[in-house]
């Protein structure tokens, strides 16, 4: 999602520089010159990844005084992607990097660049929707780092209690509930739009994809393999343009929501003016810095589907922890111990002092703190019941880069969902063919 706090944010730097980069990087060799044995762990350059890494790094050296461990860093961004590309396919990537899970991390070519994890003890503790965002038919690749966060309805609890409003279980309940809300909520809205930041008018479709997946589970599958029938303009997933133009056409939404924030969005959410807003859980993050005390008056649901059997929530996964393939002997031990050590009980304390927790963990090894937002365990009762689903773009590596301009069309009664999806269809094509991929 583009601008989005999402898991883009957390990619890697530059293209081809990556030759130009000291060999100090690159994992051969032995120990340091102190007789420990010396490791190289890569993350992203922004403040909250490095502080994070430093912090990983410390405990662990602690624990393992026989090893020391180098951080590096590089800059975030779409460049990375060339760059992780580069050092792995040269050998002279870090024993230890940072990086996307899902499609992203299909691109590396995993089977050929990363060390297969698969037999690591604390691979049991992870879910089954993250192991398959790290994993290919050959191997598992990636150790969690970091929680999950939904991508959701985001309501307040007090709005809800107000009018006697039960959480939707089908979309029908939702419009349903938004009609009241309209009708009895003394000039709150029913339904916040913030198309000021035009990234977050993609929620109703790609908030979806959870139960576009329950309804066929082999749907981003044949999506990337362009099957006909996996179309936005076919249902199932055709059902997130056609919510956006709903709720535009029965006038839920805020008067603003043309100019609105995000940032002003989440501010309305926790005040109560208000009443719902699809959006991803990750940034109560605004609330906690602007309305500390209304935190815990935001709770969470998933976007309704036609059926409440088919109703779950879409997931954003964390990014992982990998090593390089170049890694051997010595280091490769160290290294294992370093990614085991993230998901021990230990490695969880870090995440938990210096993470941004916005869902549950993906590893049972991490237990969340007494004081994480109350809608992080509304999203882990999801969990427990098993009605989750990552997000397609952790399932395909197909995104248009129009859609955010596609959704607000829609979303604002300028294009019928019906043309919106064909031209979102149109969209993915030519980024697909971009790709190369076949069939396309």
């Amino acid at each position: 999602m583009k601008s989005s706090p999402t898991r883009r944010v957390l990619l890697a730097g530059a293209g081809i520089v990556a030759l130009a980069l000291p060999l100090a990087a690159c994992s051969g060799g032995g120990g340091s010159s102190d007789g420990k044995v010396e490791i190289s762990y890569l993350t992203q350059s922004d403040d909250p990844n490095t502080n994070q890494a430093k912090a990983l790094i410390a405990a662990f050296e602690k624990a393992n005084p026989d090893i020391s461990v180098k951080l590096e860093t590089q800059p975030g961004g779409t460049e990375g992607d060339n760059l992780m590309k580069t050092k792995l396919s040269t050998d002279s990537m870090n024993d230890v990097f940072h990086y996307n899970s899902g499609s992203l991390m299909q691109a590396l070519n995993p089977d050929q660049t990363m060390v297969d994890l698969s037999d690591e003890d604390w691979v049991k503790d992870l879910t089954d929707d993250f192991k398959a965002v790290v994993s290919t038919d050959n191997g598992l690749y990636g150790a969690p780092w970091g929680t999950s966060f939904a991508g959701a309805v985001l309501y307040n609890k007090k709005v809800y209690e107000k009018l006697g409003l039960e959480v939707p279980t089908t979309w029908d309940e939702f419009i349903a509930n938004s009609e009241k809300i309209k009708a009895e909520g003394g000039g709150v809205a029913p339904i916040l739009q913030s198309f000021g930041d035009t990234w977050t008018s993609q929620l109703f479709v790609l908030g979806d994809f959870a139960n576009v997946s329950k309804v066929n589970p082999d749907w981003a599958e044949e999506y990337t393999a362009n099957d006909p029938k996996a179309k936005y303009v076919e249902e199932p997933a055709f059902a997130g343009f056609a919510h956006g133009a709903e709720v535009f056409e029965k006038g839920l939404l805020n008067e603003d929501f043309a100019s609105m924030t995000n940032a002003q969005a989440m501010n309305a959410l926790a005040e109560g003016t208000g009443a719902q807003y699809p959006m991803l859980s990750a940034t109560i993050s605004q609330v906690q810095q602007d309305n500390p005390d209304l935190v815990d008056d935001i709770g969470v649901f998933a976007l309704p589907a036609a059926d409440a059997a088919d109703t779950a929530i879409t997931m954003w996964q964390p990014n992982a922890i990998y090593i390089a393939k170049s890694t051997e002997g010595d280091k490769l031990e160290a290294a294992k111990k370093f990614v085991a050590f993230a998901n021990s009980e230990e490695g969880c304390q870090v995440q938990n002092e210096g993470g941004s927790i916005a869902g549950p963990y993906v590893t049972s090894a991490c237990t969340l703190p007494d004081d994480v937002p109350g809608l992080v365990n509304d999203i882990q009762a999801y969990f427990d019941s098993g009605a989750t689903g990552s997000a397609l773009e952790f399932l395909s590596p197909i995104k248009g880069p129009n859609l955010e301009n596609i959704t607000v069309a829609v979303g604002s009664g300028i294009t019928p969902a019906e043309e919106g999806a064909a031209q979102y269809d149109d969209d993915v094509k030519k980024q697909a063919q971009q790709l190369g991929l076949e069939g396309w």
